[in-house]
């Protein structure tokens, strides 16, 4: 049980596997008032940096859990180099379906709400994690300008529009869920950039790297195009953030 190679490679020297840069994280931490002894559960939690930053920084502990072998090397490895191996812990497995043992005061699915087939599924499987009045974190993309066709669908990486809501669809299904929105923080075209981009940079590295490897064809190919669709469809399309919930 592991991700495919292809996002191993495409996001090898990642540390947010999200469009947020490390000072959007940050601000994120903050204005959700983490304080020191909160728990909090990642739920597809890549590398682990949400959770490594925001114990060092807030003094929570928490737990994570991915179904990647090469991401929690790296973030077991990230909670060793932040000091914070004594109050996180990384577990291998499939996030669909995983239940805290003990309720916690944050449970979150960042980015990777196909977990749940969908955000209402994902906040089902995280409320039942969660503790009465605590607060739920979802990360997921919104359309910030409809598509005009299926060209610009495909370009920004879905299937078909009804993939995704627009901001305004996002934030009303959060309330006819029952959940309040009490805060968020959105990727802008920089924090996009630096996700995207350096995309390229990590899978013509490893092109250069490997040459006769047999996922070279499918890279080489995803470079070739990859680029011209961020610039022309998904940076202007498609927006994303993270959501703070209570339930009502």
């Amino acid at each position: 049980m592991d991700l495919p190679r292809s996002f191993a490679v495409r996001e090898r020297d990642h540390r947010i596997h999200d469009p947020f840069t490390p000072e959007k994280l940050a601000l994120l931490g903050e204005v959700i008032r983490l304080r020191p002894g909160m728990s909090m559960l990642d739920l597809a939690c890549g590398s682990g940096e949400w959770l490594c930053q925001w114990s060092r920084a807030h003094g929570i502990t928490g737990a994570g859990v991915d179904i990647s072998t090469v991401f929690l090397a790296k973030a077991r490895a990230r909670a060793e180099e932040l000091g914070v191996a004594d109050r996180v812990t990384f577990t291998h497995g499939d996030a669909a379906g995983h239940v805290a043992a003990e309720p916690v005061d944050v449970a979150a699915c960042i980015g990777a709400t196909w977990i749940g087939r969908g955000v209402e599924g994902t906040i089902e499987l995280l409320e039942r994690s969660l503790r009465p009045g605590g607060l739920l974190l979802i990360g997921e993309p919104f359309w910030r300008l409809d598509p005009p066709d299926q060209a610009a669908v495909t370009g920004s990486g879905a299937g078909s529009r009804d993939d995704f809501r627009d901001l305004p669809g996002l934030v009303e299904s959060f309330g006819s869920l029952g959940w309040d929105l009490v805060e968020m923080v959105l990727a802008d075209e920089d924090s996009w950039d630096r996700y995207v981009a350096a995309q390229w940079f990590t899978v013509r590295a490893w092109l250069d790297e490997n040459p006769d490897d047999e996922l070279a064809p499918s890279m080489r190919a995803e470079l070739d195009t990859a680029p011209l669709d961020y610039v022309r469809y998904q940076r202007r399309y498609l927006g994303w953030g993270v959501f703070a919930l209570k339930r009502r």
